[in-house]
């Protein structure tokens, strides 16, 4: 009889542990992943260091905003993440000028998110139009990012994008929902 209830505690324990595990799974999997900010190309809004949860749901069901923070992988390094802001939305031409002066369809962004400004426009010297599918990209700590104006970053690929920073977990005393708009 001891024999009997010590497994099916033991039955029990084991399923509530395979409930558990594929439930983490599908958690990281398909709604949410943690990642955390290495470097200061998203200053003053996120700092090194801080830790974030990414939604991985909400761009299945909704289009990517201009504003909204993304992150996406690097390209030529394995396990790099890019934490940038969408700027440049598909179909559409992204100029900066020598006074670092960002436009849109050759109308003037509206905008404050750019810690200074634009030193280097980088490739986007010239128009950048973006294809189907292709967003720009730029750190809010414009003079200190790797971001669309490098052409080894470049536009980036809808299907690139991991989610949408949400929460900042850590550090504690800064926790709370990421503001996008």
């Amino acid at each position: 009889m001891k024999n009997n209830s010590v497994l099916k505690e033991i039955m029990g324990t084991s399923l509530y542990l395979l409930v558990v595990l594929i439930l983490t799974f599908l958690v990281v999997t398909y709604v949410g992943q943690r990642t955390k900010v290495s470097g200061s190309s998203m200053e003053p809004m996120l700092s090194d260091g801080d830790n974030l949860i990414v939604d991985k749901l909400s761009y299945r069901f909704s289009e990517p905003e201009r504003f909204d923070i993304i992150v996406f992988p690097f390209r030529y390094a394995e396990k790099t993440y890019y934490i940038k802001r969408i700027i440049g939305l598909p179909g559409e031409t992204v100029f900066i000028d020598e006074e670092g002066n960002i436009y849109i369809n050759d109308e003037l962004l509206s905008e404050s998110y750019g810690r200074e400004v634009i030193e280097d426009p980088g490739r986007a010297y010239e128009p950048v139009t973006l294809g189907e599918n292709e967003y720009f990209v730029l750190g809010d700590n414009r003079n200190n990012s790797s971001d669309s104006r490098d052409p080894v970053v470049g536009n980036i690929h809808r299907d690139e994008f991991i989610g949408k920073a949400w929460v900042r977990i850590w550090p504690l005393n800064k926790m709370g929902m990421i503001k996008h708009q």
